[in-house]
């Protein structure tokens, strides 16, 4: 639990309780034997404490209450002491995944409240191969204790299983035993003013991004008599907003005042105070649009002014400064995660020859997988981006709507094609529609549709090479007729031809004795 002061944190604060489990008897078994030695004693006692506020055959919310309820549960002080030390259990039980602390602020009555998302402590199973718990606890148990405890909780299969090979599944499907109804296949819409489903919809876990962009900062150039200004004031308690609002900027290298003016924008919130995203990424589309528009009248005006002996710094201290555009490898998009798991070997991509050699392979995996388009695209060019590239890729992300990671693999396959192929925006928008017909979602399946049209055009040009090399000795033959003599035979294949080897060879006396005795046996046989 982060808290940077103690006052944010007392017994005065309410809370709530929430939970959508119930423990079972191996559960409570797992908890005393695998998590009280890693989080201790009075964080599992706090775990408990707030489990056992619903009912065993209860899921959901707790009503709200005062912590002076836990500290007393807990034999707490509820003062100085007995809150860091509430605290420090808190933050135990996240570091072992049993426990998410979320604040929540009310601006009308300026009331914190602390919600506790309880999760079910892993199976043995999942434990033992999660390889940082594991670890962890042999340090604090022991090897051999180790060993028993993953004995006693996973033990082995029995031994008389070994001599069945074969397994085959017979379960029944459910589409075989049930059928819906005529209006069973209507799913009902979830009501938008429901805070239970708005509440199941933010505990889905999302990596924490760099703030590039800090909510002081909105707040500070943001005009005090706009219509919005109320609204960017919740932004604050907004984390995921403010996270969603970074990656915009550093996607469309935007800075804070062109965030403001965004913001500020008709439209740009909701009837609820939600940001309106799609209509924020359109207008921040068009405001790359036009920097990039006004680098490439910078530079062309610097090169002109350089070819004519005048000063380039004069004239760039006249021009607007250009978007900070940051490193390349800082930052990572909301949503996805900052720290990459290992990739398979069958889902790396090699580093094209056009890029730097001393970029590593991961790194440039990395890259493609967490990376905004937009900057991957300006790693392919030493200068600005062609037009054409900007808005037929423009359109893949606003319309066709393929994920981040997806267009970036499609800009690794189209701009590391040999020099013979013609990039053009009908033949990048072909591609981009074949993927989005055959479902392409996730960074795994655009790879493996690389990697699949890679072989196939490599099989095709093996299935044409013979082809063409008897084409090309056709068409070398007939190059003495004239040009459309040429051009129609190197169309067609060889002929076999009978060729004359000079005068014929006389029969030796033998051969004319055997060709007579084969001539007469033929007639007995064939009277």
């Amino acid at each position: 639990m982060r808290v940077s002061n103690v006052l944010e944190f007392t017994e005065n604060h309410r809370f709530v309780a929430y939970r959508d489990f119930a423990l079972s008897a191996l559960d409570r078994k797992v908890l005393a034997l695998l998590y009280q030695p890693l989080a201790g004693s009075l964080a599992v006692s706090f775990y408990l404490l707030l489990y056992h506020r619903l009912g065993e055959d209860e899921i959901g919310y707790t009503p709200p209450d005062q912590q002076r309820g836990l500290f007393l549960g807990l034999g707490l002080d509820p003062g100085l002491d007995g809150r860091r030390r509430l605290i420090e259990a808190s933050s135990r039980l996240e570091a072992v995944g049993l426990l998410r602390v979320y604040r929540r602020y009310d601006p009308v009555t300026e009331e914190t409240l602390y919600e506790y998302e309880l999760r079910p402590p892993l199976p043995p199973h999942r434990f033992f191969a999660h390889p940082y718990l594991t670890l962890l606890l042999r340090d604090r148990i022991g090897r051999y204790a180790h060993l028993e405890l993953h004995k006693a909780l996973e033990p082995d299969p029995p031994a008389d299983l070994d001599r069945f090979l074969s397994r085959e599944d017979v379960s029944v499907p459910p589409a075989e035993m049930f059928r819906l109804g005529k209006g069973a296949g209507e799913r009902p819409e979830p009501d938008a003013a429901d805070p239970f489903a708005e509440a199941a919809a933010a505990r889905e876990d999302g990596p924490e991004v760099p703030e590039r962009i800090r909510h002081a900062d909105i707040l500070f150039r943001f005009p005090r008599g706009s219509a919005n200004r109320k609204w960017v004031e919740r932004l604050r308690h907004m984390p995921e907003a403010m996270a969603r609002i970074n990656y915009l900027a550093y996607k469309y290298e935007l800075n804070a005042p062109e965030i403001c003016r965004l913001l500020d924008e008709d439209g740009a919130f909701r009837e609820d105070g939600r940001p309106d995203w799609d209509l924020l990424d359109r207008r921040a589309r068009e405001l790359y649009r036009q920097d990039r528009k006004r680098e490439k009248e910078r530079a062309i005006r610097l090169a002109r002014l350089s070819a004519a002996g005048g000063d380039p710094a004069e004239e760039t201290d006249r021009l607007p400064p250009l978007a900070e555009t940051g490193d390349p490898e800082a930052g990572a998009p909301a949503g996805k995660e900052s720290g990459a798991e290992p990739d398979g070997a069958e889902f790396i991509l090699e580093v094209p020859k056009r890029l730097p050699a001393a970029m590593p392979v991961q790194a440039y995996n990395d890259l493609l997988r967490h990376k905004p388009w937009t900057r991957v695209l300006r790693l392919f060019f030493p200068g600005a981006v062609p037009d054409p590239f900007l808005r037929v890729f423009e359109k893949i992300d606003a319309a066709y709507r393929l994920p981040e990671p997806v267009i970036n693999v499609l800009i690794h396959y189209v701009l590391s094609m040999d020099e013979t192929q013609r990039l053009s925006e009908p033949f990048i928008d072909a591609i981009a529609a074949n993927m989005l017909a055959k479902g392409i979602a996730t960074y795994e399946e655009a790879v493996a549709y690389v990697r699949g049209q890679e072989k196939l055009r490599e099989t095709l040009e093996r299935r044409a090479g013979g082809g063409t090399v008897r084409g090309e000795r056709a068409g070398t033959q007939g190059k003495g007729a004239g040009g459309a003599r040429g051009r129609s035979a190197g169309r067609k294949p060889d002929m076999p031809v009978v060729e004359d080897d000079g005068p014929e060879r006389e029969m030796t006396p033998e051969e004319l004795a055997n060709l007579y005795e084969l001539a007469r046996k033929l007639k007995e046989t064939n009277p």
